[in-house]
């Protein structure tokens, strides 16, 4: 994370938690990131639900369509990164 954390960073970390709504999150992911940007973050997230669920590679390319370097670099971030998916994924449930 020190890599990462900046004043620049912190600015847009709190101006995520003013989000309230999908709909606002929507509108200012709209604003902040292209359509693909979202997109890959999106995809991105499912590969890690799948990955934590027990998925394997081949079923995750054949669901997502991601490739199997970015269910890679998905996996290490499950494995040696913040903890930022796991936290998420218990808050929500899944």
């Amino acid at each position: 994370m020190n890599k990462l954390k900046d004043a620049q960073t912190d600015q847009l970390m709190q101006a995520l938690l003013q989000l309230k709504t999908v709909d606002e999150c929507y509108a200012f992911f709209e604003d902040l990131c292209t359509i693909r940007e979202i997109k890959s973050m999106a995809q991105r997230f499912e590969v890690a639900q799948m990955l934590v669920n027990g998925r394997v590679y081949s079923d995750i390319v054949a669901d997502t369509g991601a490739s199997t370097a970015t269910i890679s670099r998905v996996n290490r971030s499950l494995e040696y990164g913040a903890d930022g998916y796991r936290m998420v994924f218990e808050r929500m449930g899944k």
